[in-house]
C-alpha cells in the first residue's frame, strides 16, 4: 500500500505559499502523492498547477471536486490546464457532497445524485480525453469543441462509498478515494463492489484510497478525543455515518488511525490487508513532535511499500 499526504487540514490557514511548501515537503521526503480537497475559497488545482513545480513527477490530486456548483465545462478546463502545467500526473477526486451543502449553502436540489455523476461523467470525460463533447443528458449537457491544453489525461477517482456510487466508480472511472471509512468496510463493501464492477466493465484493478485522520502520539486518548470533537460533524452526514457503522466507530476519534508506531503499523497494515491500494494521509498531533512522529513513519512503511 502506498503512502500520500492529504493536504486538505493547511486549508484553515489559507495560506498559498504554506500549502505549495507543503505539497513540496511530501515531494522531498519521497510520497506517493499529494492530495487537497477543495473547500472554502482556496481554489484547489490552481494550488496544485503552483505546487507542481516544485513537486517534479509526484502525482497531485483534488480530494474532492464536488460536482454540483461547477459545470463539467468548466472543470475541464481548469483539470487539463493544471495539468498543462505539471511534469507529474494529476488526479481528479470527484464527489456530489451531501444534502446539507446542495441545498443550503449552493440553494441547489440535492436528488438522483446517481444520475447525476453519470451526466457529469459523460460530458466531462471526453472533454478531458479529447476536448471534445456532445451529450445531453437530464441533469447536465454538454456540446463543446476545444483545443486541450495538456496531452495528457487526468485520472479520476470518485468519493465513492455507496453500493451504487461505487458501481459508477469501478466502471467509469479509476477507483474511490475515501474519507472515514476504514478497513472493515473496505473489506466488506468497498473493495468488493469496486473491484466487481472494474472487471464487468474490463477496466484494470480499480484504485483504492483510504484517507484518515493519522497521529503517532503517546497520548492516543487525548488526541482521539481532540479529533472526535473537531471533526464531529462527520458522523451526522449520512454517507459518513453508514461506514463509520460498518466499522463500529461512534464518531471521527475512533475512526482516526492513532497510537504509537507500533500500533499505527498494525493499523495501516489491516487498512492494506482489507484492500487499500494507498493510504492518504491527514496528519494530525498535539506537537511538533508528534508530526515528526508521523511524518517519519509515513515515510518508513512508503518506502517499503
Amino acid at each position: 500500500m502506498k503512502i500520500s499526504i492529504n493536504g486538505s487540514s493547511e486549508l484553515m490557514h489559507a495560506d498559498v505559499p504554506r500549502l505549495v511548501a507543503h505539497a513540496k515537503q511530501a515531494a522531498d521526503d519521497g510520497m506517493a502523492g499529494w492530495w487537497l480537497a477543495q473547500v472554502g475559497l482556496v481554489d484547489a488545482l490552481t494550488v496544485l498547477a503552483l505546487a507542481g513545480a516544485e513537486t517534479g513527477d509526484m502525482e497531485l490530486g483534488t480530494a474532492v471536486n464536488a460536482t454540483f456548483p461547477i459545470h463539467p465545462t468548466a472543470l475541464a478546463a481548469k483539470a487539463l490546464t493544471t495539468q498543462g502545467a505539471i511534469s507529474g500526473p494529476l488526479t481528479l477526486g470527484l464527489g456530489v457532497n451531501h444534502a446539507p451543502v446542495v441545498d443550503h449553502t449552493w440553494g441547489m436540489t440535492f436528488e438522483k445524485p446517481i444520475r447525476h455523476m453519470r451526466d457529469y461523467l459523460s460530458c466531462l470525460q471526453p472533454l478531458l480525453e479529447s476536448g471534445t463533447a456532445d451529450y445531453a443528458g437530464e441533469d447536465y449537457t454538454a456540446r463543446f469543441e476545444g483545443v486541450r491544453p495538456a496531452a495528457t489525461t487526468p485520472g479520476m477517482v470518485l468519493a465513492a462509498m455507496g453500493p451504487q456510487m461505487l458501481k459508477v466508480a469501478g466502471s467509469r472511472t479509476d477507483g474511490t478515494i475515501l474519507w472515514m471509512t476504514g478497513e472493515k468496510a473496505i473489506a466488506s463493501q468497498i473493495a468488493p463492489i469496486l473491484t466487481e464492477s472494474a472487471a464487468a466493465a474490463d477496466r484494470p484493478a480499480p484504485r483504492v484510497i483510504c484517507s484518515l485522520p493519522i497521529a503517532v502520539t503517546d497520548d492516543e486518548g487525548g488526541m482521539r478525543d481532540f479529533v472526535g470533537q473537531v471533526l464531529a460533524g462527520y458522523g451526522d452526514l449520512p454517507s459518513y455515518r453508514a461506514m463509520m457503522d460498518i466499522d463500529g466507530n461512534a464518531g471521527p476519534g475512533e475512526a482516526m488511525v492513532c497510537g504509537d508506531e507500533s500500533s499505527v503499523k498494525e493499523q495501516l497494515a489491516a487498512i492494506a490487508g482489507a484492500g487499500a491500494t494507498e493510504f492518504a494521509a491527514a496528519e494530525i498531533g498535539g506537537s511538533s513532535e508528534d508530526f515528526a512522529r508521523t511524518r517519519a513513519l509515513l515515510r518508513e512503511v512508503n518506502a517499503a511499500a
